[in-house]
């Protein structure tokens, strides 16, 4: 990471934030966007105390205009893009006949249009660089979850997109990668809209018993420096494609009791 430059969508808090401090930490030159211009001014400071080079910017990712400006300030101070790690993303929570569709459209707005938006202005550097496009992503999109019908479609989206985008490039050397962590101790679920837009308040699942960011931006800058094509973080991950595959109805069976198992799970 000695010397990259790595932009960092969602870097307020959660995984964003803890790429932050690891890529940086590892001698990358690192761009935080986010739409919390107080918290990431606090990551400033904390790496500048360190001796870091970091730029933050006041980011909405489902706005294009603030993901170009976004990449041309990058460019700018730093001279370059050797990754980009979409990682900006919003949640929600409610069956699909109970969700405002202002609320599907707002996940993919976030989710998908703002993986779109940064790549397409950072393609052109990306390609000079021989760099990385990341995903962070869910094994929600690899499997549809009752009750995340818009978080799921806008991860399925992502998915498509930059696998084409990986073919598509597939002679001019830039590394695509998707990130699926498993559940994370992040704010996500905590911002998670519900079937109103409203956000959800407390998370439904025992933070406790989750992923840290730390640890899942450790396995994002590994699969960086070898260049991955798609890092799936757990075994239950690993285990719901393998299903997905070679047992499609009956993943779809244990999907739905797993979820029904949730507290205050909208469906049984």
């Amino acid at each position: 990471m000695e010397g990259k430059v790595i932009i960092i969508t969602g870097a307020s808090s959660g995984i964003g934030k803890a790429c932050a401090y690891v890529f940086s930490g590892q001698g990358a030159k690192v761009t935080l966007a986010a739409r919390n211009e107080e918290k990431l001014k606090e990551i400033e400071n904390d790496l500048k105390k360190e001796k870091r080079e970091v730029l933050t910017l006041k980011t909405d990712v489902s706005n294009e205009n603030d993901c170009k400006k976004l990449i041309e300030e990058t460019v700018k101070t730093f001279g370059r893009i050797d990754v980009l790690v979409n990682n900006a993303g919003i949640s929600m929570r409610g069956l699909f006949g109970d969700i405002q569709l202002e609320v599907l459209e707002k996940l993919m707005n976030v989710n998908f249009w703002g993986t779109v938006y940064c790549t397409k202005y950072a393609l052109p550097h990306l390609l000079d660089a021989r760099g990385s496009v990341v995903g962070v992503s869910s094994i929600a999109g690899f499997q549809g979850l009752p009750g995340r019908t818009g978080y799921s479609s806008s991860k399925f989206a992502m998915h498509g997109f930059l696998e084409t985008l990986r073919v598509e490039t597939l002679k001019q050397g830039l590394h695509v990668m998707i990130a699926a962590p498993g559940f994370t101790s992040t704010e996500v679920r905590k911002s998670a809209l519900g079937p109103d837009g409203q956000a959800q308040g407390e998370s439904p699942r025992d933070e406790s018993k989750m992923m840290s960011p730390e640890k899942v931006a450790e396995i994002i800058s590994r699969g960086i420096k070898k260049r991955k094509r798609t890092i799936v973080m757990t075994s239950e991950g690993k285990a719901t494609i393998l299903l997905r595959k070679f047992a499609p109805a009956l993943l779809d069976k244990i999907t739905f009791r797993v979820m029904a198992k949730e507290p205050d799970s909208p469906f049984k």
